[in-house]
C-alpha cells in the first residue's frame, strides 16, 4: 500500500485506490508545483552541460529543429 498525504484534502490517499482520471490529477499538480519552484531543483552538471552546449549551438545557428509532424514521425518509427 502506498499512501499519499494530499493537503488540500486533508487526508491520506491510497494509489492503488485512486482511480487513473485522479492520479494523472494529482500528477499534473506535483508538475505545477515542482515547475512553480524549478529554481529550488538541483540540475546534475552532466545534465547541465548537455542544455549548456544545446543553447550554445542554438546561438550559433548550429541546432537542427524539426517541425512537429516530422517529430512525431520520427518519434512513431523509433517506437513501432
Amino acid at each position: 500500500m502506498v499512501l499519499v498525504y494530499v493537503s488540500d484534502m486533508q487526508s491520506l490517499v491510497d494509489l492503488k485506490q485512486m482511480t487513473l482520471p485522479d492520479k494523472l490529477q494529482l500528477m499534473e499538480a506535483l508538475w505545477d508545483e515542482l515547475c512553480s519552484r524549478e529554481e529550488e531543483i538541483p540540475v546534475p552538471d552532466l545534465h547541465k552541460a548537455v542544455l549548456d552546449e544545446r543553447e550554445q549551438q542554438i546561438k550559433e545557428g548550429k541546432a537542427p529543429f524539426n517541425d512537429w509532424e516530422t517529430a512525431k514521425q520520427r518519434i512513431g518509427k523509433r517506437i513501432s
